[in-house]
Formats: C-alpha cells, structure tokens, sequence
C-alpha cells in the first residue's frame, strides 16, 4: 500500500503543521526522504490554507491577506540528488479529499493582488464550484459544466543560496522602479507571516527574513499553473541542494490556459500520489535546461468543438503595442467575454469561465510587426445551450440572482 508522507487536518491552521511551508529558502528542512523507484502520497491544504469558505460572499477573497500563501506540503528529500541533476517525477493520481468536493474559483480587487484583467474586474469575487466525481459545476455561473484536468498548480525543488540572493536581488530591484504600483511589480519577502516548516527560533527568523515568495513561476518551477501537469505527467526538475527538496501545493481541479483570474483555476485542498522516476546524474548540464521540462499528461477532456477568439496588440484605447503577447491574450479573452455576455452571462461570470473552464490558449504569431497575435480556443460542449453563431443572432438566458459582487474595496 502506498505511504501517505504527509496528511493535513483542514480544521487545522497550516502554520500549525511542520510539514508545510510558504517560502523557498534552502535552509527549509526536508520532512520525509524517498528513493528513486519509490511512489508516495502528499495531501495539501488549498494554497489559501482553507480561507476561502464555500458560502456566498467574497468577503474572503477581498480580505486575505497574501503574504500568507502558498502553503506547500514538504520538501521531501531524494536519496543521491545532488546539485546539477534532473530529479525525474511523474504524477501517478490527483484526488480531491474525502468530503471536501468542492473548490472555489475568486478574483483578487486591485488593491489586494488584481489578476489579468484587474482593470476591467477591479473588485473581489467568487464563485464555488461542486466536484462530482471527474465533473464539475457551479451555483453562480449557470449552464456550464465540464470534466476536471486535476494538477498541482505548484512543484518544484528548493532554490540553493546563489539562485536565491539572485531572485530576491532582481525582484526587489524590479520593484523599486515602480514602489508604488498598484498591483505591485512583485513581492518582496516578507517575515512576519512566513512559515519555515520544522524551521524553528533564530534560524527560522533568519531564514523567513530572506525567504523567496511562492506567487511567481521561476527556474526551479514553483507556481507555473501548467493544466497539462495532470496524471500520467513527467517533469524533469533541476536541482539546486542536496536531497533537490521537492515541495507540492495549490492543486486545481481545472484551469485555463493562463489562469487569467489570478485566483484563476477552481482551487482545492487534496492529494497527489508523486513516484520519483530517476535521477539523471549531472542532468543540468547534459541537456542545457534552465527550466523543468514535462512531458504532459495523455488524459485529457475530451472536447472537440471550439469557438477560436483572436485578440492582437492593440490595448483598449486603441494604443499600439510591439508584438506584445500579454496585450494580444488579453484581449482576446475579453472578446470572449463580450461575445458571452451577449447570452446572458454577466462578464464576471463569463471571466470566470474564461478562468476554470479547459480553455486553450495559444501564441499564433509574433512575426507580423506590429502586431502579435493571441488566440483562445472556447469549447462549445461545456454549455448546455448552442453559443455559435447563426443568422437568428444570440438568445439572453436568466442568469440572474448568481453572481457574487462585492462593493468597492473597503
């Protein structure tokens, strides 16, 4: 019977387990060792560490503070990984925890984190979606229902000390060409709510004062929100100390490409059931990786219809942009969103779709100066009425009394 390593209780705060921690740092101590060939299970708390509720409101959404997150299960050693290989891990199973089949999906106010389209959708909102089995569904957003892809929207192997002065040294310089913004640029460390796991005393303040956010994906990996990272996926990690120290969290029960609500995928507490392959001694340097590479999962949903929406490099008032992706993206995403706004779903609720849903985005072009172009691929069968377009035009359904706004940020 496969070991379960790490178990989480989540009617117990995250900071109340040693296993967990919300910081790469290198001096965060391994809880658990394996060996390569060995299979093992991690639970996880959501990367909020349960403070998002399944109710009504998205007063939590609004309120949380996050400095706190992401709470992450491990690191767990490897025996024999040393600096300079590839650490070898396939994700076997994903599963949501017994009696909690739900997850929540929220976007962030303006003032509090944003999101991709924080200038369209400033306030803080959510929704909750029902897990039944390999499908899911929302109370808030009607007619819409659709087969999970599950993944960790988190993995990867703890930084050594160079690769760590090297990310907080860029960021903070990133963040002080622009200390006001809002959002902000990045974020910088932050000590008072950090978690270190078994870290403990002079050492854990020491550790927390320098330990490297988990919001942003970076070359270890870390929070990348890859939807193909699902069972059957192999990623090849670089690793950075000693034992590589790998750490899981933030698990999804579905995503878009992009996770373009911030909060953006349908969050969840659960586990994963990890094997480590191999390792492949001196990996880093035979084969020039910088980053992880993953071979991606074979099960996929299996939809086949898609309404395909372009957007290019030219932003809301109508200003010109050089071969810019990030502007391309967004705008083809809001060009979904209109079209769906023109059956009746809010453009919340149709950003949020945008944001769950097994949508795929794609770079179609980079080339054509000056323009980028963006595409995101819709399917048509997660909805329980036809969205293509005919010569009748659209037909508004009720989907009134679902949303869930909030008043302007407090």
């Amino acid at each position: 019977m496969t070991e379960t390593l790490i178990k989480v209780d989540l009617s117990q705060s995250p900071y109340e387990n040693d296993m967990i921690h919300n910081r790469w740092h290198p001096d965060v101590p391994m809880v658990a060792t394996v060996k390569p060939g060995d299979d093992f299970i991690l639970q996880t708390y959501d990367w909020t560490g349960g403070f998002i509720k399944n109710d009504d409101s998205a007063a939590d959404v609004r309120d949380i503070d996050l400095t706190t997150v992401h709470f992450l299960s491990g690191p767990i050693a490897v025996e024999g990984a040393e600096p300079g290989d590839l650490l070898v891990v396939d994700i076997l199973d994903i599963g949501t925890l017994p009696g909690n089949e739900w997850g929540f999906n929220g976007f962030f106010s303006k003032n509090n984190g944003g999101g991709f389209l924080t200038d369209h959708f400033p306030q803080a909102q959510k929704s909750i979606w029902d897990i039944k089995g390999m499908f899911t569904s929302s109370r808030h957003i009607p007619g819409v229902r659709f087969a999970g892809l599950i993944h960790p929207g988190l993995i990867g192997c703890l930084p050594d000390p160079s690769l760590l002065a090297t990310w907080n040294k860029r960021e903070t310089d990133f963040i002080a060409t622009n200390p006001t913004r809002i959002p902000p640029l990045a974020n910088a460390p932050f000590a008072a709510t950090a978690h270190m796991g078994r870290l403990k005393g002079e050492a854990r303040d020491a550790a927390a004062a320098t330990g490297a956010r988990t919001v942003p994906p970076r070359e270890h990996g870390g929070n990348c929100d890859i939807k193909d990272l699902s069972r059957g996926a192999r990623v090849y990690f670089p690793v950075y100390v000693k034992g590589a120290g790998l750490s899981v969290g933030d698990l999804h029960f579905s995503q878009g490409d992009g996770e373009i609500t911030f909060c953006g995928a349908i969050e969840m507490p659960g586990w994963i059931h990890l094997g480590i392959h191999s390792l492949i001694k001196g990996g880093v340097a035979k084969y020039g990786i910088k980053n992880p590479i993953f071979k991606p999962s074979p099960i996929k949903p299996d939809y086949n219809d898609f309404l395909i929406f372009e957007g290019i490099s030219v932003d809301d008032q109508g200003g010109q942009h050089y071969l810019d992706v990030f502007v391309a993206y967004q705008q083809a995403c809001l060009n979904a969103i209109n079209y769906l706004k023109k059956f009746g779903y809010s453009g919340a609720q149709a950003y949020s779709i945008l944001g769950t849903a097994p949508v795929h985005g794609h770079i179609s072009g980079v080339v054509d100066i000056p323009n980028a172009c963006a595409t995101l691929y819709l399917p048509t069968e997660i909805f329980d009425f036809d969205i293509n377009p005919t010569a009748d035009g659209p037909i508004p359904r009720d989907m009134a009394g679902s949303d869930v706004l909030l008043a302007p940020d407090l």
